[in-house]
């Protein structure tokens, strides 16, 4: 993608937000994007216009853009949506997935082990969003990849602003106990390993109004 596309730029700025380089309430300065890229503030308008589109940021007029500092009630609506969308998600794919889709999942359990293991923070979190993307790409259906995308980037400032330590190493086990339940072609289990996942990320977050007062 074109480094001065107004694409690239989301991506960029997505990805800072996603691995937790720019925290919930940072301000977004215009011209300071614009030297960073090396493009005109009119492309970094467009791009922070999708980014507010996409809930990640939020515009406040005379003031500017400031990096989205969710709710408490958007974060639990936020993993409804999830609960409701991924149960569909691991229904079809238990009954679609291949060999090497399965492998494949596998390859990325790996990545994410790897990752908690050498403490990477950054390279987790976007290892274990990827691996729900991951499931609807195996799938070819881009319509749910882009939706789940677009929430996780969402669940990114959640989990910045509410989640608990030790929590990923919890993630990451629970993936591989849902891949094991897919590769045995027990829909039954895999969908209640699956809510039961999203659930304990849910109830990893220290959904509180104390809580919602520290980035």
């Amino acid at each position: 993608m074109d480094s001065t596309t107004t694409g690239f730029i989301v991506e960029t700025l997505t990805r800072s937000i996603v691995e937790h380089r720019l925290q919930p309430g940072a301000k977004l300065v215009e011209q300071t994007l614009a030297d960073q890229f090396g493009v005109s503030r009119t492309l970094i308008r467009q791009a922070l216009f999708k980014l507010s589109q996409n809930r990640l940021i939020h515009m406040e007029p005379a003031r500017g853009a400031f990096v989205a500092a969710p709710s408490v009630a958007e974060a639990q609506q936020v993993f409804a949506v999830r609960r409701m969308l991924e149960a569909g998600m691991t229904q079809a794919f238990v009954r679609s997935a291949t060999q090497v889709h399965l492998d494949t999942l596998k390859d990325h359990i790996a990545e994410e082990e790897a990752a908690v293991m050498r403490g990477d923070v950054p390279g987790r979190t976007t290892l274990l969003g990827d691996f729900h993307v991951r499931m609807a790409q195996l799938m070819g259906n881009e319509v749910l990849a882009h939706l789940l995308v677009d929430l996780l980037s969402r669940c990114a400032l959640i989990t910045l602003m509410y989640q608990s330590s030790g929590a990923a190493e919890h993630s990451h086990e629970e993936h591989r106990h849902i891949v094991d339940a897919l590769e045995a072609r027990n829909e039954a289990r895999a969908l209640h390993l699956m809510d039961e996942h999203l659930l304990h990320v849910e109830a990893s977050l220290m959904l509180t109004p104390a809580a919602a007062t520290h980035p």
